[in-house]
């Protein structure tokens, strides 16, 4: 079996979830091809475990202070060239299509008649999971950005729906040091992010941010640019995450026990609907805003029990060497019966 893999490189949730999929194709001798889009080719990192993978331009979303821009973000995507790439991308030898929400194969697929399966959390959202902020042009967004053949889609819960559980893979804990936070907010300011977390001087703020800001800092905020080693080192060891409502980030804070503070991307629905499953379970605080009183009453909040995920990439490759893709239902089925799910969540699905 050959696969191209085409994976959504906007944020890195997405490429997350396709290390753990490469790691386990690799381990099954699965010839696989992997194509990123959404961000510029020099802006990925860490990519050593995708081999000699190729990027395209396809689609994205801009953002300024939190908020999707929709202006800028119908400007950029109308100066792609994705009607070009979807028709040059030649499917010729490939058995099969992987898609995380990344267009350019997912089309590219339909129309050189291709077999195409979503594994992604955008799939999820096309069952009757929580949301809110929802619209037809939403509604739209999800079944026609990467059409496939068959969505099969990954959440915190199933509510109900053959979906499966988050693919996470993340270090054992180093230890809960309560007064260590690690913020990832990539959409906030920088200088924003500096006045909200500076009056907490008892705690000790571990920022990860592609740019530096203005204001000077203090000693409790100890500023990164995005490292992936460092990031995990000290999501094992902090005592919680303050991070917008990307769905990755949830899932491995929920696998290590860290309480979680999200402020989602204003304008994005799937974060969006990230808080209403997220505060429906109550499994997060989160806040509109970067506002301090919430702030002030999450530092002093007790930490959850971690949640044991299951390895979902390994079963995965197993079931799609197996063939029966139109029957994903008894996959979900044995991956859920191996979660202990925390109690107040089987009262609330």
């Amino acid at each position: 079996m050959k696969i191209l893999y085409g994976v959504q490189g906007t944020g890195n949730g997405h490429i997350s979830r396709a290390r753990v999929m490469a790691k386990a194709l690799g381990q099954h001798n699965i010839d696989v091809d992997f194509l990123f889009s959404g961000r510029p080719s020099e802006q990925y990192f860490d990519m050593q475990c995708f081999g000699d993978y190729q990027t395209r331009n396809g689609m994205t979303f801009m953002t300024e202070n939190g908020r999707v821009n929709v202006p800028q973000t119908a400007k950029q995507n109308l100066m792609t060239n994705i009607f070009s790439e979807i028709k040059q991308l030649e499917l010729t030898g490939y058995d099969l299509v992987l898609n995380d929400f990344e267009p350019v194969t997912a089309w590219a697929a339909r129309q050189q008649s291709v077999p195409s399966i979503a594994i992604s959390h955008q799939a999820a959202l096309q069952h009757a999971v929580p949301k809110q902020g929802t619209n037809w042009f939403n509604e739209l967004l999800l079944n026609r950005f990467a059409p496939v053949d068959i969505s099969l889609g990954c959440h915190w819960h199933h509510f109900g729906f053959p979906i499966l559980p988050p693919f996470v893979e993340v270090s054992a804990s180093g230890g809960d040091h309560s007064h260590q936070i690690l913020v990832y907010l990539p959409f906030e300011d920088p200088d924003q992010i500096v006045e909200f977390l500076t009056p907490f001087d008892q705690y000790q703020f571990f920022v990860y941010h592609s740019t530096k800001p203005l204001k000077g800092i203090g000693p409790h905020i100890h500023w990164h640019g995005f490292n992936r080693e460092g990031f995990k080192q000290h999501m094992s060891k902090c005592g919680g995450v303050i991070g917008n409502a990307g769905f990755e980030l949830a899932s491995e804070a929920m696998t290590l026990g860290k309480k979680l503070l999200v402020k989602p991307l204003m304008g994005q629905f799937e974060q969006l609907a990230n808080v209403a499953a997220l505060q429906l379970l109550a499994a997060a605080e989160s806040m509109e805003s970067l506002d301090s009183v919430i702030l002030k009453r999450w530092l002093k909040s007790s930490s959850p029990n971690p949640i044991a995920y299951p390895q979902v990439g390994n079963a995965l490759v197993d079931w799609l060497k197996k063939g029966d893709w139109h029957q994903p239902e008894m996959l979900c089925k044995d991956l859920w019966s191996q979660v202990e799910l925390p109690e107040n969540w089987h009262k609330k699905q």
